[in-house]
């Protein structure tokens, strides 16, 4: 069974990664702008959290990540390799050494994960970590220091994270994805005019990449090689805020169709980071949603908060 676009979302999937630029707020905002009939692959360059790949679905996916952590985490969740209940027996036990050794037993577990990899230790880091930020130095070693609450991993919480890896696990069912560790251009050599490429770099000019550099010279070359594509494509990117404009969006990705929301960014390394931004979802004409549509009245069972400008708790 094929999964169409646009599409209204009555729960968002919240996956168990966290990143900085986590589409958890944006997910119905780009679900409902744009037109897929699902019959080729729904392809992921820029993976990160994986959030729009649970909520779109779809029944075939290609999926890549320049950081092997993320891609591992979920291949094994997909294969089976790695069960919900492991993920609870772990994290109720290294949450217990956490309870009684503070930070010390933090930096022990980051210590040990940048020598091994651990996917447990992934996430167990991922969630403790300062601020929710994923961030890795040149040598690839995971660096964020602790978010200095021992108590972190109590039973509701652990349950939570328990419940998001079933959730997804469960949704994985059945599907024919496949995962790359890679960068953005592996996934753009077989692309058919079936396939929708979603597209979610790193921001340029905000420093919020999470394991790699990303440079100008980089953002220019996606934006010329995702115009060449013989199927659809939707890119996010950060607009404005208080402080500046993107230029890079007029410049470099001219003539697509650009629909807007704004929220307010609770996730950051600096200050500077957490506050109103407008985003800018830019998509391949032919393949939005017509805006007579968007503002066309729902069924009350079906209204939802409005999709242009607004602002999704989740």
């Amino acid at each position: 069974m094929t999964q169409t676009l646009p599409r209204s979302l009555r729960k968002v999937i919240v996956p168990p990664v966290k990143c900085q630029g986590i589409k958890t707020r944006l997910v119905r905002f780009i679900l409902s702008n744009i037109v897929w009939e699902g019959k080729g692959r729904w392809i992921e360059p820029f993976l990160g959290s994986g959030v729009v790949l649970f909520n779109v679905q779809p029944q075939r996916a290609l999926v890549c990540d320049i950081n092997p952590h993320i891609i591992r985490l979920y291949q094994m969740i997909y294969e089976g390799s790695l069960s919900p209940q492991e993920v609870r027996a772990y994290l109720m036990a290294e949450g217990k050494k956490l309870l009684s050794k503070g930070e010390a037993h933090y930096y022990l577990v980051r210590e040990r994960f940048n020598k091994t990899g651990d996917p447990l230790d992934f996430i167990f880091l991922n969630r403790s970590c300062f601020n929710g930020v994923m961030r890795f130095n040149s040598k690839g070693e995971f660096n964020v220091p602790f978010c200095r609450k021992p108590d972190r991993f109590r039973q509701a919480y652990v349950s939570k994270i328990v419940n998001q890896i079933s959730q997804i696990q469960q949704i994985m069912q059945g599907k024919e994805w496949e995962f790359r560790v890679g960068d953005w251009r592996e996934c753009f050599r077989d692309v058919t005019e079936a396939d929708f490429v979603y597209l979610d770099p790193p921001y340029i000019g905000r420093h919020a990449d999470y394991y790699q550099q990303w440079s100008e010279q980089d953002a220019i070359e996606l934006a010329k090689r995702a115009q060449e594509l013989p199927c659809g494509f939707a890119l996010s990117m950060w607009k404005e805020n208080k402080y500046r404009l993107n230029e890079h969006l007029a410049h470099d990705w001219d003539g697509l169709i650009e629909r807007t929301f704004t929220h307010f960014y609770h996730v950051g390394s600096r200050e500077s980071f957490r506050n109103e931004m407008t985003e800018a979802l830019l998509i391949k004409p032919g393949y939005e949603v017509p805006l007579v549509e968007l503002k066309r009245p729902q069924k009350p069972a079906q209204m939802q908060l409005p999709l242009l400008f607004s602002s999704i708790e989740s």
